[in-house]
């Protein structure tokens, strides 16, 4: 079991953040435990099973895909601007514009819209989800905002193992309004820690039909500090880690 897990950490940063998080479950399949506990550690989890090594080197894995999670979602790169969506994630009308334009989609129009598992925002003016598909639940469409305008919808591939039910939340749950107030929760944290980069990217996990804001952490040139967000983007707690 333990050779398992190591070889699973060796091989997690040649694949996708998805990709790892099923490697993991998939590695520890035969335990008997919750296998999505390796993806999101709960802190209500029930006491594991396993060997107090063995708990260590999942810990250890999980720490590393949360590392991977955030490096493949960059919250410090410096997007090329687009002129009028220059400070899009503070920008509450726009974003309001943005959700009203998605809710107007002709294949969603009268129907209550399901977010499945993350929607990141870009200070740039970008927006990229995934929906439940309007007419088929076990389908899961991708969409792309960007100039004012929703691309059209590409499917996306999933897997038998994957859990659709527990990956969604209503967009009523998810003002795109909520997007600035978090925006600005972050602007001002980061601009008191020495050497701290703007924040450019915000996203939302969905995990258990709850919402978890990313990035977690803010990381200055002497100091890190972790960060969390109330589902409502209201700030929950803020300390040096």
């Amino acid at each position: 079991m333990k050779k398992s897990i190591i070889i699973s950490i060796s091989g997690i940063l040649l694949i996708s953040c998805d990709q790892i998080s099923k490697s993991i479950k998939d590695t520890l399949k035969s335990a008997p435990v919750d296998s999505t506990a390796y993806v999101e550690r709960e802190e209500e989890a029930p006491k594991s099973p396993f060997d107090p090594a063995v708990e260590r080197q999942i810990d250890q894995a999980q720490r590393l895909v949360n590392t991977i999670m955030e490096k493949n979602h960059p919250t410090h790169v410096q997007h090329p601007k687009e002129g009028k969506n220059t400070n899009f994630l503070t920008n509450e009308q726009k974003l309001n514009k943005a959700e009203e334009a998605l809710k107007k989609l002709p294949q969603y129009m009268g129907k209550e819209i399901f977010v499945y598992s993350t929607i990141s925002f870009y200070d740039d003016g970008r927006i990229h989800l995934m929906l439940q598909h309007p007419k088929n639940p076990e389908y899961v469409d991708n969409y792309d905002y960007k100039d004012g305008n929703w691309s059209e919808p590409t499917p996306e591939q999933l897997s038998v193992k994957d859990d659709i039910k527990t990956r969604l939340v209503s967009l009523n749950k998810i003002p795109f309004s909520n997007i600035a107030r978090a925006a600005t929760i972050y602007k001002e944290k980061s601009s008191k820690i020495e050497g701290a980069e703007p924040i450019t990217n915000i996203y939302i996990s969905v995990w258990k039909n709850t919402l978890r804001w990313y990035p977690s952490s803010i990381s200055g040139s002497r100091e890190r500090y972790s960060i969390e967000l109330n589902e409502n983007g209201t700030l929950k707690k803020f300390e040096n880690k």
